[in-house]
C-alpha cells in the first residue's frame, strides 16, 4: 500500500469514527432529554404565588422540561396536594412552613433559621425547600412616604415613639390577634395614635392616597408597595418571622430530575421583597396577566 493509499484509509477510518462518536453524542442527548419527564406546578389562589408558578414554568420549561400547570389551588389544601402527589411542587413561604404546617415559633428567628426549621421538618415528610429567595411577604406597617419624612418615621420603634402624630388605618382584625397589635405592643410598647379608625382591608390605600390616614397593616410584597407613595416601616425588633419565598419540591421527583434545583435556585435569588411587589403591581394595579408578566420577568433575569 502506497502513502496516498494509507492516507486515503486512514480519512474514511477516522469519519467512520467520528460518525459513530456523534450518533453516541446524540443518542446520549435524546436520552437525557427522554428522561425529562413533566413537571406538574401548582400555585395558591392570589396573585404572587401564581406569578411565582408561572416564572418556575417558563424557568423549567427553558432547560426542556415539559409542565404542567394546576393554578388556584386553595391555601389551605395546596400542601396536602403535594403530600398526595397531585403535583409535583409549588412556590411556598419558609414561614408558613414552618408556623403552619409545623407548628413551630418562628417570633424571632432569623431567615436562615426559619429555612432551616422548613427545610428539616419538610425533609421528613418526603419533601425539600430549595435555597429561599430574599423576597419575604411577611406582615408589616406601611406609612406615607410623606408622613414618614415629615415626622422621621422609618421604623416601627420611630412610630411607636410618634403615634400621637398620626393616623392608623386599620381593618379590625389587626387589632384583636395575637400576632398583631397585641402583640406588637408586647414588643414595641403601646401605640397611641392620633386616631385609630378600621376600614374594608381592601380600601386602605385609598383612604391613604386621600390624606385620611398616614399608617395601615400591610405584606411586604403588595404591588401598591412598588410605589413611591408607601414606605415599609422596619421591624426592627424582629416582631414579625420572615415569610422568604422557597420552592416546595417532592423528593422523589428531585431525585430523578436534579437539575430543578439548579434552574430554581438560580431563578429565586433574583427574587427580593422589592421584585415581588413589582411583579404583582403589574398583575393587580395594571390589570396585566400573570403569564406575560412572569414571562417578560424571565426573558430579563434568566438566560
Amino acid at each position: 500500500m502506497n502513502k496516498k493509499t494509507w492516507s486515503l484509509a486512514g480519512i474514511v477510518a477516522i469519519l467512520a469514527v467520528g460518525i459513530g462518536v456523534a450518533t453516541v453524542n446524540h443518542q446520549q442527548s435524546a436520552n437525557n432529554n427522554a428522561k425529562k419527564e413533566t413537571i406538574v406546578i401548582g400555585s395558591k389562589n392570589f396573585t404572587e404565588s401564581k406569578v411565582l408558578m408561572q416564572i418556575y414554568a417558563d424557568a423549567l420549561k427553558k432547560k426542556g422540561y415539559s409542565v404542567k400547570l394546576k393554578a388556584n389551588i386553595s391555601s389551605s389544601v395546596i400542601y396536602q396536594a403535594i403530600k398526595s402527589k397531585q403535583i409535583d411542587l409549588y412556590p411556598e413561604y419558609t414561614g408558613t412552613i414552618a408556623t403552619s404546617y409545623l407548628k413551630k415559633n418562628a417570633a424571632g428567628k432569623s431567615a436562615s433559621a426559619i429555612a432551616k426549621i422548613a427545610k428539616d421538618g419538610m425533609a421528613k415528610e418526603n419533601l425539600a425547600t430549595l435555597s429561599y429567595a430574599p423576597g419575604s411577604d411577611s406582615q408589616g406597617l406601611a406609612i406615607t412616604s410623606s408622613a414618614a419624612k415629615k415626622y422621621n418615621i422609618y421604623t416601627i420603634s420611630d412610630l411607636q415613639k410618634k403615634a400621637n402624630k398620626v393616623r392608623f388605618v386599620s381593618q379590625g382584625e389587626f387589632d384583636k390577634r395575637a400576632d398583631a397589635l397585641p402583640g406588637l405592643e408586647k414588643a414595641y410598647g403601646k401605640f397611641n395614635f392620633k386616631s385609630h379608625k378600621v376600614y374594608d382591608d381592601s380600601l386602605k390605600y385609598r383612604v391613604l392616597e386621600k390624606g385620611d390616614g398616614d399608617v395601615t397593616p400591610a405584606y411586604t410584597t403588595e404591588g401598591q408597595l412598588a410605589s413611591s407613595k408607601f414606605t415599609i416601616l422596619k421591624d426592627n425588633k424582629h416582631f414579625w418571622p420572615p415569610y422568604n419565598v422557597v420552592p416546595l419540591v417532592r423528593k422523589s421527583v428531585l431525585k430523578k430530575n436534579p437539575e430543578i434545583a439548579t434552574v430554581l435556585n438560580a431563578v429565586d435569588k433574583k427574587l427580593t421583597t422589592k421584585a415581588l411587589s413589582k411583579l404583582n403591581y403589574q398583575v393587580d394595579m395594571q390589570g396585566r396577566s400573570y403569564q406575560k408578566v412572569a414571562s417578560e420577568w424571565i426573558a430579563k433575569n434568566y438566560r
